[in-house]
């Protein structure tokens, strides 16, 4: 393979991209009551959702290191592209672009490319994104055409999310700038987005998890351009079948080249929470 693609672990890898050889993931790992979980295929999302329920504390993140990225762009691969979580989320994307800076001072003359795309996004959006680099690279598109369509395609991107549960996101700072969330006591469920620049907005709110996803899905069709050729993906934590009823719901009203459904890894279930959907498109 003359390329390699990376993916932070808060992208979700379908069986089939594991399966490729394309694809590698860079692991972000959490902590939880002073214990590592590390987010890789040893990842125990019903353990880890327990542990997170009986803590008394929020628990974090952390990304890979500049070196753990150095290290994955080792190979014989010429062209080595990167995904990562919004820069305004996570450090992961400063750490590989590091970690890029660092590999090549020390791999002067090297003949390899190394591109690091900052998702605006996270999940499933990462996921797209990697998708559409294989996509591109398939069709035998230069290194510079694969990072300018790709970019493009990142900024038409959008993603959306409805979670029983935003204790994780306020407490550890992801909901800054957020003023109208409404006190949970009364059932009231925000709709959330992405914005351009990759940190969260509220879109609206409803009561009750069933309208706040129908609510989401008003958003997404209102929002939907050129989608016959978009694919749906959707993540979900621990509720598979809220998954499909919500695939089911937008496929009802817009048209798209395809769809499809996966459970979330390690970092999207720590901030996602028992019950969460995420829906880019």
């Amino acid at each position: 393979m003359d390329y390699k693609i990376i993916v932070d672990s808060c992208g979700e890898l379908t069986y089939k991209m594991k399966e490729s050889g394309v694809y590698v993931s860079a692991p972000l790992s959490m902590q939880v009551d002073g214990d590592t979980v590390v987010d890789d295929d040893t990842f125990d999302q019903k353990d880890f959702l327990r542990r997170v329920a009986a803590s008394p504390e929020c628990p974090k993140s952390s990304c890979p290191s500049p070196e753990k990225y150095m290290e994955l762009y080792t190979g014989e691969e010429e062209r080595v592209y990167v995904v990562t979580l919004s820069s305004e989320l996570s450090g992961s994307y400063n750490s590989a672009q590091l970690g890029k800076d660092l590999w090549i001072e020390e791999h002067d003359g090297e003949a390899k490319r190394i591109y690091v795309f900052n998702s605006r996004s996270a999940s499933v959006g990462e996921t797209l994104i990697a998708c559409k680099i294989k996509e591109c690279e398939d069709q035998g598109m230069p290194f510079d055409d694969v990072v300018s369509t790709v970019e493009n395609y990142i900024d038409r991107q959008n993603t959306y999310f409805v979670l029983e549960n935003l204790d994780t996101l306020r407490k550890n700072g992801r909901l800054t700038g957020i003023k109208s969330l409404v006190a949970s006591a009364l059932n009231i469920k925000p709709v959330m987005g992405s914005t351009p620049q990759g940190t969260i907005c509220q879109l609206g709110q409803a009561r009750g998890i069933k309208r706040a996803l129908a609510k989401m899905v008003e958003q997404i069709v209102e929002d939907a351009k050129d989608t016959g050729n978009k694919i749906l993906a959707i993540a979900h934590c621990n509720c598979p079948e809220r998954a499909k009823e919500v695939e089911r719901m937008i496929r009802d009203k817009i048209r798209v080249k395809d769809s499809f459904i996966v459970d979330t890894a390690g970092i999207s279930t720590m901030y996602a929470n028992d019950g969460g959907i995420i829906v880019v498109l």
